[in-house]
């Protein structure tokens, strides 16, 4: 009788050890949790801070607009892209390697075609005592309209953004443009338009891809080169810009 208190004791203290186990392992399995939140949260913050160029934040394929023509310039279609290159060189190398002219190509094209088509159809009507079926050719309406419609409101948004570039309610925009366009003077005197053309095109082939490829490396380098034009702004805003005397923003308000 005397032995059971002891064994009551010692499993009353078994059962009280289990629970503050328990308790313990629960303490540290939610201070590892608080733990993991805290050191998470500074990753996500991290990734959430993450510089891309012009302030970026869709991929680059949502950025040039989705589709097709996101995938022509991306190379996802190589063939394509490719071909697309090819036409666009062959036209370059016409026009400016042959120095053919637009009017005399197109009417050595004109003429090409009106003879296949006509060697085709006599021919075609000597063996098989009937005229071949020609193809019609014809330009759909709603296609004229729509790219006309799409190309007016393009024009239209580039007027309006002008328009309040020039109202000088933006002064690094305005200082954007009116160096874009010096450069653009510049390279306009160095080579034809066609040629320009042709390089631009070949640069919108070629650029994103690279930026989609290197992109984190370009992205922290362009983030340093930024850093370093914020500071140049402030000297020449301090020393230049604010010295320049402005108008009132903003119309005043008719009583």
């Amino acid at each position: 009788m005397d032995d059971h208190p002891g064994e009551h004791e010692s499993a009353v203290e078994t059962v009280m050890e289990k629970i503050s186990e328990k308790l313990h392992g629960h303490d540290s399995s939610s201070s590892d949790s608080d733990d993991d939140k805290n050191h998470s949260s500074p990753v996500a913050s991290v990734k959430t801070k993450i510089y891309r160029l012009f302030g970026r934040e869709k991929p680059v394929h949502k950025v040039l607009g989705g589709g097709k023509p996101a995938d022509v310039f991306l190379w996802r279609n190589k063939k394509i892209s490719a071909g697309v290159i090819g036409v666009a060189t062959a036209i370059w190398v016409f026009f400016e390697l042959f120095e053919y002219h637009l009017l005399t190509l197109v009417c050595h094209i004109l003429i090409l075609s009106l003879a296949i088509l006509f060697l085709w159809s006599n021919a075609s009507s000597f063996i098989n005592k009937s005229p071949p079926p020609i193809p019609e050719v014809a330009l759909s309406e709603d296609i004229v309209l729509g790219v006309a419609s799409a190309f007016i409101i393009e024009i239209n948004r580039a007027l309006a953004i002008l328009q309040n570039i020039a109202s000088g309610r933006d002064l690094k925009k305005f200082l954007a443009v009116i160096s874009g366009a010096w450069v653009l003077s510049i390279l306009g005197s160095c080579c034809n338009f066609l040629t320009l053309f042709y390089i631009s095109f070949v640069l919108l082939h070629t650029v994103p891809v690279l930026y989609e490829k290197y992109e984190d490396q370009v992205d922290s380098f362009a983030e340093k080169i930024e850093a370093k034009l914020k500071k140049q702004y402030v000297v020449f805003n301090a020393k230049v810009l604010s010295q320049i005397p402005r108008g009132p923003l903003k119309d005043k308000k008719l009583a």
